[in-house]
């Protein structure tokens, strides 16, 4: 099953944490799509980084501002009206949420809240999805793949932030969404994400292609430790068809927690990664850095049968595959070519493989 473009186009979408790597790609493939953009996040903070160098606001309506502000949340839902809302802002580091708990907390929950009470105020919005993250659930570092009716908890501030959205995500719609028959919400829970234009600060593919380029050493904590990784095109995909299934007379069967995780494949150590697109790069070295370590996951992996039965995703491109075409963003970076329609170009080639 691929996306309605014919759904999208002219749809108002608004889009929190859209200067961000995922909200970055998301703003892409929706203007692709037709639809009419609404952004509302703080300004980029890495330098460089995907918003910028792509351009993504040309064609679009990008607003800067605080989701923990309540007051400028609901501002942008009157001003705009918009149909349907993708909330990614959010503080999505484990290590940095260690050292800023606080921020993490009234980011991640506080401003889920006021995106919530904007809703629910709202007389446009039909269809929500609300993003959270594999690390939501309760792990107990054990080999099967998590299903959404597992318990949520959290070890690290950030997993536990948002154990807490999926929570808070449940009573609202319970609450006072149960009888709303105009508005649909859903929670999407993704595994580790990778893609080209991903500079952020301690994320494993910025700092191997960062160190490649510079001729350094890598240095790697957790080799071991097995993420399920993959394309951010792929739970975008799955967000996208999520959203079309919310909006509408039928969107109260879909308003529940998904999972949009890479088959056992795409789980693999972060040493298999380094490995892979070390390939890719004459010289690249990398080292084992055993110094101790904050706690984070070693294994986690989702089930997304739910997913595939009943959106009709899965994922497209093999963990190999993925890592060729980040690698290829990267080099064509620079090389100095236009990485905004690099990245077109990729969101075509991923769509082709649904028309096969």
């Amino acid at each position: 099953m691929g996306i309605n473009s014919a759904f999208w186009k002219g749809k108002k979408v608004l889009v929190t944490g859209h200067t961000g790597f995922k909200g970055s790609w998301l703003s892409l493939w929706l203007q692709q799509l037709g639809a009419h953009v609404i952004g509302f996040s703080l300004a980029p903070i890495s330098r460089p980084n995907l918003f910028e160098v792509a351009n993504v606001a040309e064609g679009i309506n990008s607003i800067f501002g605080d989701i923990r502000d309540i007051n400028a949340v609901k501002q942008v839902f009157f001003e705009t009206q918009p149909d349907i809302v993708i909330h990614m802002a959010a503080q999505a580091l484990v290590r940095y949420s260690y050292k800023k708990p606080i921020e993490t907390y009234q980011t991640n929950v506080m401003g889920t809240l006021h995106v919530l009470e904007a809703i629910r105020v709202s007389n446009s919005v039909q269809s929500v999805v609300i993003v959270t993250t594999d690390k939501c659930y309760e792990n107990k570092e054990w080999l099967w793949p998590y299903r959404e009716n597992d318990p949520v908890g959290g070890h690290d501030p950030y997993s536990s932030s948002k154990a807490c959205v999926e929570l808070l995500v449940a009573s609202y719609r319970k609450s006072f969404f149960s009888d709303n028959q105009t508005v649909s919400i859903a929670t999407a829970r993704a595994g580790n994400v990778i893609g080209g234009g991903d500079w952020s600060e301690d994320r494993l593919i910025p700092d191997i292609i960062n160190s490649f380029e510079r001729g350094e050493t890598v240095s790697i904590r957790s080799p071991n430790a097995i993420r399920p990784w993959q394309h951010v095109l792929e739970p975008l995909f799955g967000y996208l068809l999520l959203a079309e299934k919310l909006y509408g007379d039928a969107g109260r069967d879909y308003s529940e927690a998904w999972n949009f995780g890479p088959t056992s494949e795409g789980a693999q150590s972060v040493q298999w990664v380094v490995e892979h697109i070390a390939q890719h790069w004459k010289g690249a070295m990398w080292e084992i850095n055993e110094d101790q370590q904050l706690h984070e996951a070693k294994i986690l992996k989702l089930d997304s049968t739910k997913a595939y039965e009943k959106l009709g995703w899965q994922t497209r491109w093999t963990l190999a595959e993925t890592l060729q075409n980040v690698t290829a963003w990267y080099l064509a970076e620079q090389l100095g070519v236009d990485v905004k329609q690099v990245c077109y170009e990729q969101i075509d080639l991923f769509n082709k493989i649904g028309c096969n």
